[in-house]
């Protein structure tokens, strides 16, 4: 059988010419005159291109998560095109490839479970076509930190492409964004406060364009992150998927892509600590998703570096909140894009930015700010007029969350700030739909909500069941919010009092296994504390009987759900929360690779 060369990155031990450069990956496969080099330029032609479109050319990939199961990526074929007319303007090869799409809206148990498999997808979809650098066009919640997961692990030039937040949603003249608004619309139809008929009516006008969720949800978060790491180019966060920009940007990035192949620009050179510090701040300063803790560290772990909570804890005493969005204020993305987008943002922030930080346009993110403004200073507050005085998200720990928890500060209500109370348990999310509405549930508007079995194992996958729903007949005291605590993961668009990412999980023997029903919660925000105030002793007499019932799994126990395939791996090789619910294999910088040839 024919050879294949070698997928190792631009300059990392790869052949040379007689002046010493090195090789483009795609000329070895598409330059030879023999079999190889003749079955490689066959592929192409096959499809109709004449060998002048592509001899000699660089050929660069586009990792396409277009879905019609993806609602948020279903317009990136569009994009995908403006991609290649700017790659061929630039003289370059484009070379179009699927990768696996992830919605929330229609993967169970959660997107969530799968992305380390699309990351996996990405990678290895780059290290195995005969290309010298990547487009990625992602959009949905999971789509982007999967395809910058498996960009770092590969490390060739690459640059990211979001498909863009939807336009507002408007119903009955009210402005709406998907999908704060459909559960704070959802919480009423329980409470009786709307018909079932007004809620379906508006079914058709909140999601009213292509792209993804319109407030800072976890998308929208995940794309100002996206940009504060200059993985994409400036204004890349905020343009609206229906905007002609968003395809123009596109174009544009075909071309700079060239750019960074001819000159080995690296995601690891992209990609770095003080980078991720940008990253941290932009997301804490707009009171971005508490998914993008977990993303960040995931992606961060790829880089070979290490974000504990408790940097982003440091970052959010000293960030202020300065965008004003919805969960965690009133504007949308469409507004923060006329107001002046990321760029605007991280204008107000440049004190407290490393502006010296390359980003894939080729120029530092200092350079990169120059001309952006903010035109709207009800939308991107100032640094002495901020929203709140500090960020966003913020790190809990104590002896309910040994390991780390997370909270929503600026979505949540100030007076359950500093709360105790007493928990009424849930020991999964199936008992909690059970029992929730049950007008014999002994609940208070005073007491904590509690449910288990919602972590990276015991989900599994950890999916977005954080905001519990307040049980019927609290809501018909006309109570909106309550303490809510689980090792559950929360939508970016959600809100309330709720402590998420409870670590270690449930499901692997952590405290919040242990919790029992009338416990004494305590939560102290701002001493970033989560405390159960059950003794030492109670909990060692818990623990033993735990075991002996066999309630969690024993070391290396195999789990019902995980008997084969990606399940099986998925179970014996999750991080926790505080890692990113990363593979452990996967995390570190990827080693130096040498050419050698793999035969097929």
């Amino acid at each position: 059988m024919p050879r294949k060369p070698s997928v190792s990155p631009i300059g990392h031990g790869r052949p040379a010419n007689r002046r010493g450069t090195p090789i483009p990956r795609s000329q070895e496969w598409f330059g030879p005159r023999d079999l190889e080099g003749f079955l490689h330029r066959a592929g192409l032609k096959a499809q109709g291109w004449p060998e002048e479109t592509f001899a000699g050319k660089p050929v660069i990939g586009i990792a396409n998560s277009w879905s019609e199961a993806t609602h948020c990526n279903a317009h990136l074929r569009e994009l995908a095109a403006h991609v290649k007319r700017g790659v061929l303007a630039a003289g370059g090869f484009p070379l179009e490839f699927p990768v696996i799409s992830l919605g929330e809206f229609f993967l169970s148990p959660t997107s969530m479970f799968l992305r380390n498999l699309m990351s996996m997808d990405v990678e290895e979809m780059i290290r195995g076509l005969p290309i010298d650098g990547v487009v990625l066009l992602s959009g949905c919640d999971k789509t982007t930190p999967a395809m910058l997961m498996g960009a770092a692990s590969a490390d060739l030039p690459a640059i990211l492409i979001t498909g863009g937040p939807q336009l507002k949603g408007n119903w009955k003249g009210e402005e709406l964004g998907s999908c704060t608004d459909c559960r704070r619309y959802w919480t009423e139809l329980r409470a009786g406060r709307i018909t079932q008929a007004e809620y379906d009516s508006m079914e058709s006008a909140i999601y009213r364009s292509p792209g993804h969720c319109m407030v800072m949800g976890t998308a929208s978060s995940m794309g100002a992150i996206t940009e504060a790491l200059g993985m994409t180019l400036p204004g890349g966060a905020a343009i609206p998927g229906a905007d002609m920009r968003r395809s123009a940007l596109a174009e544009q990035a075909g071309a700079k892509i060239m750019d960074l192949v001819k000159q080995g620009v690296r995601p690891s050179q992209i990609m770095t600590e003080e980078a991720f510090e940008n990253a941290i701040r932009v997301l804490l300063a707009c009171g971005g998703s508490t998914n993008a803790i977990i993303h960040l560290a995931a992606i961060a772990g790829r880089c070979g570096i290490d974000l504990p909570l408790s940097r982003f804890d440091d970052l959010s005493r000293t960030t202020p909140t300065i965008v004003n969005l919805k969960p965690s204020g009133k504007y949308l993305m469409e507004d923060l894009f006329y107001a002046g987008g990321i760029g605007a943002v991280m204008k107000r922030l440049s004190p407290m930015m490393n502006l010296e930080c390359k980003t894939v346009s080729g120029r530092t993110l200092g350079e990169d700010l120059e001309e952006a403004q903010c035109f709207n200073d009800d939308i991107v507050r100032t640094l002495e007029n901020p929203l709140y005085k500090e960020g966003g998200i913020v790190a809990l720990k104590g002896s309910l969350a040994p390991d780390g928890a997370v909270i929503k500060q600026t979505a949540a209500s100030p007076k359950l700030m500093k709360h105790k109370g007493r928990a009424v348990v849930f020991e999964s999310y199936a008992d909690l739909k059970a029992r929730i509405d049950s007008s014999d549930l002994d609940v208070t508007p005073d007491d904590v909500l509690v449910m288990k079995s919602a972590g990276p194992i015991g989900g599994p996958g950890m999916p977005e069941w954080g905001m519990l729903p307040l049980p019927k007949k609290i809501l018909a005291l006309g109570v909106r919010d309550m303490v809510r605590v689980s090792d559950a993961r929360m939508s970016g668009t959600a809100f309330g009092t709720v402590v998420l990412h409870i670590s270690p999980e449930s499901a692997i023997g952590g405290p919040l296994g242990l919790v029992r029903d009338g416990d004494i919660i305590e939560l102290d925000v701002a001493e970033r504390r989560i405390d159960l105030l059950v003794d030492a002793k109670e909990m060692t007499r818990r623990r033993a009987a735990t075991k002996a019932k066999g309630v969690a799994p024993a070391e290396g126990e195999a789990l019902p759900w995980a008997s084969r395939g990606y399940a099986r791996m998925y179970a014996q090789h999750v991080m926790q929360a505080q890692y990113g619910c990363d593979f452990d294999f996967l995390r570190g910088k990827t080693p130096v690779q040498t050419h050698v040839q793999a035969h097929h």
